[in-house]
């Protein structure tokens, strides 16, 4: 009888978990597109810098509304601003970058090549020896990155090298971001600590965008509008909160298996809604990308 309980609540909140995690993959997986054909019409440092300063401003007022206090402890601030830098600033700079070289479904499926590199950062911070699926995730994540190289001929690889690299040191300095908070946690409530690790993320990269970029707002269309409300809104706010609310209620393993959704829809949606290519050599990077993320996750 004791055990049959917490094994019912389980079952309960499952559902709601496995609900949360598709909301924060769609609102990731469409906002791969969203960036892309708003870069066309605003500049990338001042575009992701301001969205990400908005988009923490509304999360910080969540969590006030939601009773959590925004307190951060003398001691957790070189974690925290470490985090900052490795999880936002250099992914929202360097992504952003390399989507100016390469198409959204490509520049998604190197970002989301992180947990593989997490889980071989792994061993040279947390002492986990890579195990033997931890391996094979790798070689079958290096054959991603070679189809993407490959699939439109040698000198177009060369063309899209620079958003190639760009996106693979993004995915990996998150990687290591990850690791390093299992190795030095923050101990914030969640919504905090995103509201921080954005803010503190995003402040500079606004701030330097301001100082050296040109912005017409008046260049803006409608749907450029829309769309801003939709990275702003839906992807920091929305989309991480569902998040925090999936991690909540299911293994971290299933919520990172899942998170797999987000490079697919990104690449779905691109093709439709940007006309980029999905041929074979696109199709063959996502099954060689998901295969090894699928492995990383399970080791």
């Amino acid at each position: 009888m004791t055990d049959s309980k917490p094994a019912q609540a389980r079952a309960r909140v499952a559902p709601a978990g496995l609900m949360f995690l598709a909301i924060t993959s769609i609102g990731w997986g469409f906002n791969w597109p969203v960036t892309k054909y708003l870069l066309g019409e605003l500049p990338p440092l001042t575009f992701r810098g301001m969205t990400g300063v908005i988009g923490a401003a509304l999360l910080a007022a969540l969590a006030l509304a939601r009773g959590q206090s925004l307190k951060v402890s003398p001691a957790l601030w070189p974690r925290l601003m470490l985090a900052a830098l490795l999880n936002v600033t250099g992914w929202m700079v360097l992504m952003a970058f390399a989507l100016l070289w390469l198409p959204a479904s490509e520049t998604a499926l190197i970002a989301y090549t992180m947990p593989v590199w997490a889980a071989m950062l792994a061993w040279p911070v947390l002492g986990e020896r890579p195990t033997l699926l931890r391996s094979i995730a790798l070689v079958m994540a290096f054959a991603g990155l070679a189809a993407i190289m490959g699939g439109n001929g040698v000198s177009a690889s060369v063309t899209k090298l620079p958003g190639i690299v760009m996106a693979l040191v993004g995915s990996i300095g998150f990687a290591l971001g990850t690791v390093l908070a299992k190795k030095f946690p923050l101990y914030l409530p969640p919504i905090t600590s995103a509201a921080w690790q954005i803010g503190l993320g995003c402040f500079p990269v606004a701030i330097i965008g301001l100082t050296i970029e040109t912005t017409h707002l008046e260049a803006v269309t409608r749907l450029g509008w829309m769309l801003l409300f939709y990275s702003t809104v839906i992807q920091f706010c929305v989309a991480y909160v569902a998040w925090f609310a999936a991690l909540a209620r299911l293994p971290a393993s299933v919520a990172a298996i899942g998170t797999m959704a987000v490079p697919v829809i990104g690449v779905t949606v691109s093709a439709l809604t940007l006309h980029e290519p999905l041929g074979p050599g696109q199709i063959a990077a996502l099954i060689f990308t998901l295969a090894g993320v699928a492995l990383a996750a399970r080791s």
